[in-house]
């Protein structure tokens, strides 16, 4: 990423601090990497392998501004090594196996990648001395959703229908019992989960998600299938949640206090769309492709019809909130896809703009991190 360091936003805690990635290969990851890498962190990643083709991480050439450590955090020796040698000063565990389907499919490596892998960071974490700050992602979807009306709290119950579902909400239980065990009374370390979820955003190819399902089929003049299009989702652009992280990494080294919490990153009340009118916006952005958006019967994935969190708390305790609101969080998604499709600019500098771009609007909205 370009060297234009952003000073200012999060207090500039994140210069100059080495700062660990898990998972910075993926589409959080690697938006994760380029933001810490402008906001002059020293910034290495641990990741198993590429996730996609395209990918987000190589077509902003990443990897020429970190230090890129390979391997699956099931791989306890490996991924302890990694963080001797790196020898963090905060660390963002993202790495996860995050597609539902392909979780269901496999539940067994749903559970070790994304329980005991979470373990082995946690444990990886207790045995770094560095290490001051770190933040534990794990996702909406820890949630027992029972589909009622109300955004889901951090004290209501954990749960979940799929494995994907369950192992995060195990990964959850995990963290308390690291927390309670090891980390309450720890004079140094201070360390808390976040959850989001629906993130969308520009370099997100994985399968079986809506907005690259749609943009693979859009780009090739060819019909959107849809599972659930009256489901509604807190869809967020994906610098929304890392605001939240950062914004909590940074916290954690100045108020130790909030050790231990867990935090909802989502949108308002008011984001929380349909599929098909999430559809709806992106297609005004595709100007002249006749787009027939219909429900896909032979999908047999049964998905939630609600879910909707609620960010009470990251307000009170972090004073944190949400940037965009949903028409914003469209364009930023669609021009990204729209400048790739088109190869009008690099990814790389493209990246890199609407990460400031994304800064300025929270500057002039008085958003907390960018005071």
């Amino acid at each position: 990423m370009d060297k234009a360091v952003s000073d200012g936003f999060f207090k500039n805690v994140y210069k100059g601090k080495r700062v660990l990635v898990l998972g910075h290969t993926g589409f959080k990851g690697s938006w994760m990497t380029a933001w810490l890498n402008k906001l002059g962190a020293q910034v290495a990643g641990y990741s198993h392998e590429i996730p996609t083709t395209p990918s987000h991480y190589e077509l902003a050439e990443l990897s020429s501004d970190i230090i890129d450590y390979r391997g699956n955090i099931k791989d306890r020796e490996r991924l302890n090594k990694c963080f001797q040698e790196f020898r963090p000063e905060v660390v963002f565990h993202m790495a996860a196996n995050a597609i539902v389907s392909d979780c269901i499919e496999n539940p067994i490596d749903a559970f070790e990648t994304n329980l005991i892998g979470t373990v082995n960071v946690l444990e990886a974490i207790k045995n770094t001395d560095s290490i001051r700050s770190a933040v534990i992602v794990t996702s909406d979807k820890c949630y027992e959703n029972v589909e009622w009306i109300y955004g889901y709290r951090e004290d209501d119950k954990l749960g979940g229908k799929d494995p994907y579902s369950a192992s995060k909400a195990c990964a959850e239980i995990a963290f308390s019992s690291y927390y309670r065990t090891y980390f309450k009374d720890h004079k140094r370390l201070k360390i808390a989960t976040a959850r989001a979820g629906n993130v969308i955003g520009g370099g997100d190819w994985a399968k079986d998600r809506i907005v690259p399902d749609s943009i693979r089929a859009w780009s090739q003049n060819e019909d959107v299938k849809i599972r659930s299009p009256h489901s509604t989702r807190p869809w967020q652009l994906v610098l929304e949640p890392l605001s939240g992280y950062l914004h909590l990494g940074g916290v954690l080294l100045e108020e130790p206090g909030i050790s231990g919490e867990s935090f909802n990153f989502g949108p308002p009340a008011e984001v929380n769309k349909s599929v098909q009118l999430l559809l709806e916006e992106m297609q005004k952005y595709w100007i002249g492709k006749r787009i027939d958006i219909q429900t896909d019967h032979k999908i047999k994935m049964k998905e939630a019809s609600l879910l909707k969190l609620c960010c009470d708390k990251a307000l009170f305790h972090l004073n944190w909130n949400p940037t965009l609101n949903f028409e914003e969080t469209v364009e930023f998604t669609s021009e990204w896809y729209l400048n790739w499709a088109n190869k009008h600019r690099e990814t790389r500098s493209y990246t890199n703009d609407q990460i400031e771009k994304y800064e300025s609007l929270a500057k002039e909205r008085g958003i907390v991190w960018a005071r």
